[in-house]
């Protein structure tokens, strides 16, 4: 079993910065991929991070701006958003699972078993 529990988010103006955290137990085999997803109202869940063991991949729309990074030691997962944009608005969650053998696991959230509680981000223009 995997608990994530996030931490940070909230309100910022457009082109500020915020930071999201996700501490992470339980089975660190299923914690060896990890991402950020977000959600806007009426819209579907996406992608926007992913780190695994060969390295970070970022959806094009944050690429540049969003970075994403794990302390291991702490049981940290974390995403810096930096130049934040109103658009990036929306319930951010970070996710985890056991990466796939062969291939290198997506940005799809069917992916991804295990979740996190969610935490509002809010980007004002």
């Amino acid at each position: 079993q995997v608990r994530l529990v996030q931490s940070g988010g909230g309100s910022v103006q457009a082109g500020g910065s915020l930071s999201l955290s996700c501490a992470v137990s339980g089975d660190p085999h299923n914690t060896d991929c990890m991402a950020w997803f977000r959600q806007a109202p009426g819209s579907e869940r996406e992608g926007v991070a992913v780190i695994d063991d060969e390295g970070a991949r970022y959806t094009e729309s944050v690429k540049g701006r969003f970075s994403i990074s794990r302390d291991n030691a702490k049981s940290m997962l974390y995403l810096q958003m930096d130049s934040v944009k109103p658009e990036d608005s929306g319930m951010y969650y970070c996710a985890s699972d056991a990466c796939p053998r062969g291939l290198r696991i997506g940005f799809q959230d069917f992916e991804y078993i295990y979740w996190g509680q969610g935490t509002q981000v809010t980007v004002s223009s």
